[in-house]
């Protein structure tokens, strides 16, 4: 099993749960479908296969099979109700977003290693739940869950704006501020060495641009960013120091 991270938007929730990967699934479905004429399908007896229409797009679906505990570190959320940990995704697959009298799809960005870091929607969502307490809350979910990719600018146009940050360097980053202005965040994860968050999931919970995670490891003497300890203290200049031109 390893870690995997959800990122909702735009309450800023980290849900963390652990993925079989043996068991991933990633589909691609074309965007093509059969040619029609005004009386019906297209089609014809001497013809081995139905005319296609290809309109382009298509779809990228992935299903991950996922376990939640409420021992497990690295989430927003604590509870001894493991229901409060998945609550957050089934509540995206309501749809109940709205924006000028016109529903939205309610984000999700999925990080896994090397692996994932993409923006999605919640297609279904099925769970399992375990290790009731003697209340009757579970404290463990097994859970199943689809997911449809979304395009990044149609993403950046849904979430919170990005932080312009071309050509912004350690060095004036930290020439530029006090000491004072930066923030100190806490790395959170599991007990195990290596098991906290990475960077390029704080640089897009912080600034909106996961390449960022350059600009926290230089200002924080990281040389290893793939395997940071809990409880690690990172110092994080705030976002508007990092606009282009201050």
């Amino acid at each position: 099993m390893e870690r995997v991270a959800f990122l909702i938007e735009p309450e800023g929730t980290r849900l963390g749960a652990l993925l079989n990967p043996e068991t991933l699934v990633m589909r691609r479905t074309a965007g093509v479908r059969p040619r029609r004429a005004p009386g019906g399908l297209l089609t014809g007896v001497g013809l081995t296969d139905d005319p296609l229409l290809f309109t382009g797009g298509g779809t990228t679906e992935l299903e991950l099979q996922l376990l939640f505990d409420v021992t497990l570190a690295g989430s927003t959320v604590t509870s001894e109700d493991v229901r409060d940990l998945t609550r957050p995704l089934w509540q995206l697959a309501e749809n109940a977003h709205a924006e000028d009298g016109y529903g939205r799809p309610s984000l999700m960005r999925v990080v896994w290693g090397k692996v994932l870091n993409m923006s999605c929607v919640v297609a279904s969502v099925a769970e399992r739940l375990e290790h009731f307490t003697l209340t009757g809350s579970p404290r463990r979910s097994w859970l199943s869950l689809r997911l449809l990719r979304v395009e990044e600018d149609v993403a950046q146009q849904a979430e919170a704006p990005r932080v312009p940050t071309d050509g912004i360097t350690a060095e004036a980053v930290a020439a530029g501020l006090p000491p004072e202005s930066f923030d100190n965040l806490p790395i959170i994860g599991g007990p195990e060495p290596g098991s906290g968050q990475r960077l390029d999931e704080i640089a897009w919970e912080r600034y909106r641009d996961p390449s960022m995670w350059r600009l926290i490891a230089s200002l924080n003497g990281i040389d290893d960013p793939m395997h940071l300890d809990t409880g690690t203290v990172l110092r994080l200049p705030p976002a508007s120091a990092l606009r282009r031109g201050t």
